[in-house]
């Protein structure tokens, strides 16, 4: 079952580890892995999140899904987006970002390296967000209780965490606003650039957000109304059978996953800026996590049970927090990639193993009550 599910994505990272090494040395097989650790990391939150959806959908629905839009929202985004930003942020066409990132790899360093500032504002901003609306959220299950508890009742504060990336955006661009630099013989103020880029974060943030948004109530709106047609039936007499969402239901399930994956593909794509510029390397590393966003969902629907590890989510999102903050300090500051690598992966097992001392604690309890409910029955005896 688990070879035949993760076959391929076991084969693909063999041969991506491989062609890291080929490409750029044992420097460019430790970014790959790190990439690859940091994507599939965040990817299993998406993976849970489509499998809890998707086990709805009936079979054509779930087909569609893992091969057209995995073909769409996974490869296209984590592949091709980063030529896109490239091309975007240097101006200059795709098909010419990807020979000067094969021919010319010093003039296309130093095109995204310019960059810079526009591509870390924009990324650092956007996960900015998706951490705040995280932690801002009051969650039954918390991590870091002493941080979450009082962030939760800040939260309810409407906008707050808008109002919070504004002000960090301020602060960034404020300490450049004396730093200009020459960008093709043309005075460039930083300072605008960065302001520029970092709104039109925050900006494509809340229209994925609104997106989604959209969708999610759509489908409650379908499933309202079958669950009124369910409760006519039952009250009529008639049978109803158990059949999963289909239809016109389907579709809008089916758009949601898609603005979900591309959500969850954007934020892997700009924090893969912060560990590498090299667009081999990201390629590689991001494509085998693209891999693992198919092979767990499937893996997920096919055992109908939702992973034990409750707060992988959490460190998730605290290591794009960390991503975000180094983004926006790298707009001045260099941080070695190895670093910036290490405190993802480092929060992100850190919380799995919390969860492991979690499960076990729960464990023990269930056992304890379970002794104890044996020796009460032994007494009564």
């Amino acid at each position: 079952m688990l070879l035949k599910t993760f076959g391929w994505s076991f084969a693909v990272t063999a041969l991506g580890l491989v062609a890291a090494v080929l490409y750029g040395g044992w420097t460019g097989f430790g970014i790959v892995a790190i990439l690859s650790i940091l994507e599939i990391s965040v990817s299993f939150d998406n993976a849970v999140v489509n499998a809890g959806i998707l086990k709805k959908m009936n079979a054509f629905w779930q087909k569609i899904f893992l091969t057209i839009g995995v073909l769409i929202a996974v490869f296209g985004m984590r592949l091709v987006f980063p030529v896109v930003i490239v091309a975007i942020s240097a101006k200059i066409g795709p098909i010419e970002a990807v020979k000067l990132a094969f021919d010319d790899k010093d003039q296309y360093q130093q095109l995204v390296t310019d960059a810079h500032p526009s591509i870390a504002a924009f990324g650092g901003m956007f996960l900015l967000m998706i951490f705040l609306d995280f932690i801002f959220e009051d969650r039954d299950i918390k991590w870091l209780g002493w941080i979450e508890r009082p962030l939760a009742k800040l939260g309810k504060v409407d906008m707050l965490s808008v109002c919070i990336a504004l002000i960090v955006l301020l602060v960034t661009a404020m300490t450049f606003a004396t730093n200009a630099h020459q960008h093709g013989g043309v005075h460039v103020d930083k300072a605008q650039t960065v302001l520029i880029s970092g709104i039109a974060g925050l900006i494509t943030y809340l229209v994925v957000g609104g997106l989604s948004g959209y969708f999610e109530n759509k489908l409650e709106e379908e499933e309202e109304r079958e669950h009124e047609e369910e409760e006519a039936a039952k009250k009529s007499g008639k049978k109803v059978p158990a059949v999963a969402m289909a239809g016109k239901a389907a579709f809008f399930m089916f758009l949601y996953l898609e603005v979900l994956d591309a959500s969850f593909s954007f934020d892997g794509v700009i924090g893969a800026f912060a560990i590498t510029n090299d667009i081999v390397l990201m390629a590689l590393g991001l494509g085998i996590g693209a891999m693992y966003v198919r092979s767990l969902t499937v893996y997920l629907v096919r055992q109908g049970t939702l992973d034990d590890y409750v707060y992988l989510e959490h460190g998730a999102h605290y290591a794009i927090g960390a991503l975000a903050v180094i983004l926006l300090v790298t707009i001045q500051y260099e941080i070695h990639e190895v670093i910036t690598g290490s405190v993802g992966v480092l929060l992100i097992a850190w919380s799995f193993f919390s969860s492991v001392r979690r499960n076990r604690a729960l464990a023990a309890a269930e056992g304890k009550a379970s002794s104890g409910e044996k020796a009460e029955v032994s007494s009564g005896v």
